[in-house]
């Protein structure tokens, strides 16, 4: 092994010091040169080489024999690290063959070998008989391991690093669990192998008790492929896992397929990948792919909980002044209220965006081109349209600063629009729009610091914005949605997309207080409205933006500093009735860490809301001690009166092992989807190419 031919290394530099680099430096409290044929070093020696250190109390070397003889105690650490100790040694003469007596044998640290006998056979093989493996700590008051193997004989190839095992068994706290006649495992320096990984237990309420089983298979230095077999009483599934990484890029695709009592007549698959790669001049290409054969196989098996699925390609180009992108997407939506017919399948985009500063005007320029075509598989009036939309946008704005540090902002734009539709009567053929937009933007920031250090910003913010939107009906692909929130205060619309735009004339108003505190924390509190000259219904009633006035905007934040984050917003009206609140709160120490959130939002049957939603949401870890860790996760619909799911977990780990149990329900339903609970169990030991030693810490020995 690795220490072993350390060991033959350090000697045969003692013995033949020819050249200075390979010298070995000897220390001893006697050294005797018995004819000029035969050293003896005796007492306390130690023998320094290439950062190996190797303690022995006498060695004896016959130059006639070419022999060397090691009596121990012997101890052979390299670079800090102990990796063999010995009784008694014997090296043949070339030093490619040798035998330790009561040798004992730890591999990166973590694998210990205890043999009766160590042989090194042709500088490559490393032969021990009656062998107790294990890499958990041994020590006099608990000579017990957690778990082991023992075996009659271990082979371990050095150039493969792979350990072969003869009549295996492998123990828990030393009562036997399984015999296995012969047994090939990684040693730990070796990161990829082909083989079996460590097994785990998973149980559902529809799928029974079932256990998976990964095989790692290497395909070459940058290509592996792990097949997992899930074998329950209700399904037979076979899980697959591809990775390859080339000169300029990597791919990823994980799989499964799977044949169930669920739906017993049909094959059920999924596929997602993804993929990033450099091209030349800057260019980057990425795709992803998003495929399952039915609307419940993610869910059922635990896969994912997207509910719309996306495969794309896209090549894409960022520079300090422009961007480009073009981008293809296939859409599968696998919502119970949405059908796919109906729905955008197809989607191509492409954006060319940059950005420049006018030698007249001064201030940022950003000019735009778009393409969007999206298409449906219905022919059908209505639910087949198909739109085709071309923009070009140009914006310009500067800032200038004038008396007592008030920020005025100018700002004006002008956006030209073409759309193409077809099958929808409701629109026509094709439109054109032209749409001029102009703002100022007034900030007043001021700052005071009290005697003890704590600073207080307030700022008054205003924005005076106009637009006109072409009287032009268009279809709202991408701007069914809207947002009111501290971020977009000072924005012209409140869309996401292009299709959606506000218009006349429009005045934003916000206030901001913060409090930075010299211990390290800040609190922040915002409000801010936007008042309309007159209301033209672009917005409706849940959506908080409706009416000649907006709801009020107030949200708060604190933060302390490696403990609590906390953010509440709420949108009300002069009634206080709220259309939409959003309160989230964290929590995080050494030992224990919350995410926890509360959602409130009004119906709005054009956001594809129609009835009030108001959800819980939280996710907790907590390391209980050195060894176990918790975790749980929960969701709770107020509306419906139940949780929609929970979980909990437990994890167990120490230097040797990792033990992962964990129990999970799913309670909502639907069509395509039923509740149900899953069970998982997994058991890893450390050791055997894991590459590392786990997140536990090491016992220590106490005498």
């Amino acid at each position: 092994m690795r220490a072993f031919a350390c060991l033959l290394a350090l000697c045969l530099a003692l013995a033949a010091p020819a050249q200075a680099q390979d010298a070995a430096t000897l220390v001893a409290d006697r050294v005797e040169v018995r004819g000029n044929q035969v050293l003896v070093a005796e007492g306390n020696i130690e023998v320094f080489w290439r950062g190996a250190r190797l303690t022995a109390s006498r060695i004896l070397y016959d130059r006639a024999a070419d022999r060397l003889s090691i009596e121990g105690p012997i101890t052979l650490t390299d670079q800090g690290q102990v990796a063999l100790f010995a009784d008694a040694g014997k090296l043949s003469a070339d030093l490619q063959n040798g035998i330790l007596q009561s040798a004992r044998l730890v591999l990166d640290q973590q694998l210990q070998l205890a043999a009766n006998e160590i042989a090194r056979i042709d500088g490559r093989y490393t032969e021990l008989s009656k062998v107790v493996a294990s890499s958990c700590e041994v020590c006099a008051n608990n000579p017990v391991p957690l778990w082991s193997i023992r075996a009659r004989r271990v082979i371990h190839d050095q150039e493969e690093r792979q350990i072969y095992f003869e009549g295996a068994q492998l123990r828990i706290y030393d009562v036997p669990i399984a015999y296995i006649p012969r047994l090939r495992l990684p040693d730990p320096t070796l990161d990829r192998a082909n083989g079996f990984l460590f097994p785990s237990v998973r149980s559902t309420s529809q799928l029974g008790f079932g256990l998976k089983t990964p095989y790692f298979l290497t395909l070459g230095p940058s290509a592996d492929v792990t097949l997992t077999p899930y074998l329950s009483s209700s399904t037979t599934t076979l899980e697959l896992r591809y990775r390859q990484a080339f000169r300029r890029g990597d791919i990823t695709f994980e799989g499964a397929v799977s044949r169930d009592d669920i739906l017993p007549d049909e094959t059920r698959y999924y596929l997602f990948g993804k993929g990033d790669f450099d091209l030349p001049r800057g260019y980057q290409l990425s795709f992803g792919v998003e495929i399952a054969s039915d609307d419940a196989y993610l869910l059922d098996y635990g896969y994912s909980d997207a509910d719309r699925l996306e495969s794309s390609v896209a090549i894409t180009r960022t520079r300090r002044d422009r961007h480009t992108e073009a981008r293809l997407s296939h859409f599968r939506t696998l919502r119970d209220d949405e059908v796919n017919s109906a729905q955008p399948t197809i989607v191509s985009e492409y954006m060319w965006e940059r950005r420049f500063t006018p030698a007249a005007l001064g201030g940022i320029a950003t000019l735009n081109f778009g393409a969007l075509t999206s298409y449906r598989n219905s022919n059908l009036d209505g639910d087949g349209r198909d739109v085709s939309r071309a923009t070009a946008t140009f914006d310009w704005e500067r800032t200038e600063i004038f008396g007592l540090g008030l920020l005025a902002t100018f700002s004006t734009g002008l956006a030209a629009e073409f759309y193409d539709v077809t099958d929808d009567s409701t629109f026509d053929d094709t439109t054109t729009r032209l749409m001029p937009e102009a703002a100022l933007t007034l900030r007043w920031p001021l700052s005071r610091v009290s005697e003890t250090g704590v600073t207080h910003i307030i700022e008054p913010v205003a924005m005076l914005a106009w637009s006109r939107k072409d009287p032009e009906a268009v279809p709202n692909e991408d701007s069914t949605l809207s947002e009111f929130d501290e971020a977009n205060l000072l924005s012209f619309d409140r869309f996401p997309g292009t299709d959606g735009n506000e218009e006349g004339l429009r005045l934003s108003l916000g206030l901001s207080w913060t409090r930075h505190d010299p211990a390290g924390w800040t609190i922040g509190l915002t409000a801010a409205r936007i008042l309309r000259e007159k209301d033209f219904g672009t917005f409706e009633a849940g959506t908080g933006l409706n009416g000649d006035s907006s709801d009020w905007l107030v949200a708060a934040t604190l933060d302390l500093p490696n403990r609590v984050d906390l953010t509440a917003r709420a949108l009300f009206d002069n009634d206080l009735t709220v259309s939409k609140a959003d309160f989230r709160m964290g929590y995080g120490d050494a030992r224990f860490d919350i995410e926890t959130g509360l959602l409130i939002l009004a119906p709005a049957p054009t956001e594809d809301r129609p009835d009030r939603v108001a959800e819980w949401a939280m996710d907790a870890d907590w390391r209980i001690n050195q060894q176990w860790t918790g975790s749980a996760e929960w969701r709770y619909d107020f509306e419906a009166g139940r949780a929609t799911s929970a979980g909990i977990g437990f994890g167990w780990e120490n230097e040797c092992a990792r033990v992962d149990l964990s129990l999970s329900r799913r309670f909502t339903s639907s069509t395509s989807v039923r509740p149900t609970t899953d069970f998982g169990l997994s058991v890893e030991l450390a050791g055997f190419g894991t590459g590392g030693q786990g997140g536990a810490a090491r016992r220590r020995c106490v005498n």
